[in-house]
């Protein structure tokens, strides 16, 4: 049984996390995708993988997802990686951080790196899915979707089983942080794993990510035949073998 914890962020905002609290070790930081929660196989196989290593474990639950405070359609890229920076700097604190982003998680995970750029020492990102908002969704709406959205705010945007209610605002703020263009030259061990039958994200958003380290040793795996999420006990498997060759 997962034990939950919550950070109380004011009278109204409380945010679920999971932690393996850890002194004076390298602590890994998993940043779960858009609109998923800390309840799924990932989250579980990476706490279990730092008890195993040692190491320390911390993995917020962005306001308006899960059993994290706050409506969903109220939130954005901007909001979730302050979510994330306040919980790194409360329990993380000074130790050294590998990042673990699951799709939009390396985008918040990238959004990071100006506050904990001397701390990071690995990044394994899954599916990954920096700026998708405007990528993968606003540059595919059609013109009656795009006027419907400047019009009430909001559409709702369905996608395999699952309905997106996406925001306007949400749409608008993902303009504000925009990763792709940066450089960045610390030496870290880069680590990009993509399913070839992502449906949702194309390889293509790893391939930008590794492009944006300039002097770090950087991997693209291409698990064939695997999907956007990456769940089966088979691929977590080869993504806990990535992350040791980061630890170690």
């Amino acid at each position: 049984m997962r034990k939950f914890n919550y950070l109380k962020m004011n009278k109204s905002k409380k945010i679920r996390y999971l932690k393996n609290y850890q002194k004076n070790t390298t602590y890994i930081v998993f940043l779960h995708g858009f609109m998923s929660d800390l309840e799924g196989k990932k989250p579980k196989t990476f706490l279990n993988f730092a008890k195993k290593n040692k190491l320390g474990f911390l993995a917020p639950e962005y306001s308006g997802h899960g059993k994290s405070s706050g409506k969903f359609t109220n939130g954005n890229i901007s909001k979730w990686t302050k979510d994330t920076t306040l919980l790194i700097k409360k329990i993380v604190k000074k130790n050294k951080i590998i990042f673990v982003g699951s799709s939009m998680g390396s985008w918040i995970a990238l959004n990071q790196f100006k506050f904990f750029k001397k701390q990071i020492i690995g990044f394994l990102g899954i599916g990954s899915a920096p700026q998708f908002l405007e990528g993968l969704m606003w540059n595919k709406f059609s013109k009656k979707m795009k006027k419907e959205i400047i019009k009430y705010g909001i559409i709702n945007l369905k996608h395999g089983s699952y309905e997106y209610p996406i925001s306007l605002q949400l749409i608008k703020d993902g303009r504000k942080n925009k990763v792709f263009h940066k450089k960045i030259y610390e030496k870290l061990k880069v680590t990009m794993v993509h399913g070839q039958k992502d449906e949702s994200v194309p390889v293509s958003y790893s391939k930008k990510i590794l492009k944006i380290f300039v002097n770090s040793k950087k991997k693209l795996v291409i698990i064939k035949k695997g999907d956007h999420s990456l769940s089966s006990t088979k691929w977590l498997n080869i993504l806990k073998k990535e992350l040791k060759m980061i630890v170690n």
